[in-house]
């Protein structure tokens, strides 16, 4: 497949899937907050179990989708960010520049703006990180919404942004998400990875040995204290992108399969277990809280200032320009559309907020959803009104 034809799959796969993203929510929010509210908490918390002689993992429905499934959705942004790296828009620094600036500055001012509202909490501080990443498939399920009048250079300014937004997310996940470790645990995974990274070196192709020895990994990084998800990262970067010997590549080929199973799956499924958001007794104060408000001030505000500033500073001191037959209207409307947490912020709002032990789970679900359906009404708004009579360049 061409690298123009991978990308275009790549853009209608996210912004098939963001659509799902919605109704999947959507249907969460209505069945949680309707007479089958206990269906729906009941199947969340089904225990299920895998056990292999002495090996035992026993855990509720939504953590093997949050520990499990997701470990696969991080697998695909591994194999993304490793093939972005070394064959596509990552692969020069002066094409990282644009992107680059704008994915920090939507990293930083988000959680600036999260703490300002938390300072006085310590307890709620463990937040800081949740409005800090884009949620890919949302934000370009949008903007798809505007078809042809958004140029594709815009679009894939997009893409490369949440692209290391998402890196950025799993550094701040492994640093500062992590329980108490287990050094048997980690032993075992290190050896694991060394596997993988000698199978690499060695020129090994097939896709079995890496997806077997990887499922160990998983295993083990399940049981070490670090997040299990950060193991399909892991596996991703080991799996070669160009075999030595000219056979065709394992990375691309597992990309290619997982895309759409994650795409129109996995996230939905996740979305669906985590927007349950119980309205009932819900106030004013509810919205108004330093916690939700926090995050939902921190994607629609900080994201849009943190995104745009660094985007205007890169290209007004002429270290970057602006994205191909884009305006600065139309970057703004993206810059909006970043706030778009969601999947990511979910994510990351259930490892700093566990339910059942933090007094302020289930905030975090509320701040997420409000900053986020603002930030997609309000950026495609921006958007749609800077790009009226115009046609996108191929």
């Amino acid at each position: 497949m061409s690298p123009s034809n991978a990308l275009t799959r790549f853009f209608q796969l996210e912004a098939a899937s963001g659509l799902l993203l919605i109704l999947a929510a959507v249907l969460a929010l209505i069945i949680n907050n309707s007479p089958l509210d206990y269906l729906y908490n009941a199947l969340l918390e089904t225990p299920v179990v895998a056990q292999v002689g002495a090996l035992k993992i026993a855990k509720p429905l939504l953590l093997w989708i949050n520990d499990g499934l997701m470990a696969v959705f991080f697998l695909i942004i591994g194999l993304e960010v490793k093939r972005e790296v070394l064959e596509g828009q990552l692969q020069q620094p002066a094409q990282i520049v644009l992107p680059g600036a704008a994915a920090i500055g939507g990293m930083l001012v988000p959680a600036l703006v999260y703490w300002a509202l938390n300072a006085n909490n310590p307890g709620a501080l463990g937040g800081w990180a949740i409005p800090m990443a884009t949620d890919i498939a949302f934000a370009l399920g949008v903007l798809a919404l505007l078809g042809k009048r958004v140029p594709a250079s815009l679009k894939l300014f997009l893409m490369t942004l949440a692209i290391i937004d998402d890196l950025g997310a799993i550094i701040v996940i492994a640093l500062f998400y992590s329980t108490e470790l287990s050094t048997l645990s980690l032993s075992m995974a290190s050896l694991f990875l060394a596997t993988l990274i000698l199978m690499n070196r060695l020129g090994v192709s097939k896709l079995a040995p890496y997806l077997l020895i990887g499922l160990c990994l998983w295993v083990c990084v399940l049981k070490s204290g670090v997040h299990a998800t950060l193991a399909g990262v892991a596996l991703a970067f080991t799996i070669p992108l160009r075999p030595r010997d000219g056979a065709p590549s394992p990375a691309l080929a597992l990309e290619h399969v997982l895309h759409p199973w994650v795409a129109f799956g996995i996230l939905p499924l996740f979305a669906f277990a985590n927007a349950g958001v119980p309205l009932k007794g819900m106030t004013l104060d509810s919205f108004v809280h330093p916690v939700p408000l926090g995050i939902a001030a921190g994607l629609l505000l900080g994201k849009t200032v943190g995104v745009f500033g660094l985007t205007w500073l890169a290209v007004k001191s002429k270290l970057a320009k602006l994205p191909l037959g884009a305006n600065w209207g139309q970057v703004l409307g993206v810059a909006i559309l970043c706030g778009i947490g969601f999947t990511m912020s979910l994510f990351v709002g259930s490892l700093a907020f566990v339910p059942g032990s933090s007094e302020f789970a289930g905030m975090d679900r509320v701040g997420i959803l409000t900053g986020s359906l603002l930030a997609a009404v309000i950026g495609y708004a921006v958007t749609a009104f800077f790009s009226r009579g115009r046609t996108a360049q191929p």
